[in-house]
Parts: C-alpha cells; structure tokens; sequence
C-alpha cells in the first residue's frame, strides 16, 4: 500500500486545489495502481510536529513519508511518481 499525505491547514487557499489534484490523479490511474494508494488528510494544526516541518511550505503532498510537493501540486508529476511506484 502507497500513502499519499496531503498536509495543509484550515483558511489555507492552496489547500483544497491540492487535494483535489491528489484524489483526480488517483482516481484516474489503473485500478491495478490506484487501489493501492491511500489518501490521507492532516493538517498542521493538530500536530506541533508538522507544524514545525511544514508550516511555511503547506499544501505539502508526501508519498509513503517522502516530500513529493509543497504551495503547488503538478498533476503530470505526481501521475509519473504514482505510476512508478
């Protein structure tokens, strides 16, 4: 299983683009690829620790805990590192 983390926060503008891109990049892979992805939601309010890591960079996409994306998300790029996986 891949985890794709999409780490932002409330009132943030790039936040909600990003997610969107994640879950359509997803949802749009081969089912023999995109079953295998979990999308998961955090947000830097809840955790002191990603707030330290992230605060200034957010939206940040992670893939399985590697930085892939922080501010924009190229659905082109992220596409090419779900299919490599």
């Amino acid at each position: 299983m891949t985890t794709v983390t999409v780490i932002g926060r409330a009132g943030c503008h790039l936040c909600p683009t990003a997610l969107a891109i994640v879950e359509t990049v997803v949802a749009d892979l081969p089912d023999e690829i995109g079953d295998r992805i979990e999308i998961v939601e955090r947000s830097i309010e809840d955790d002191p620790a990603l707030y330290e890591l992230w605060w200034e960079k957010i939206p940040v996409v992670l893939i399985d805990d590697e930085l892939h994306a922080h501010w924009r998300v190229s659905p082109d790029r992220l596409r090419q590192a779900l299919e490599e996986i």
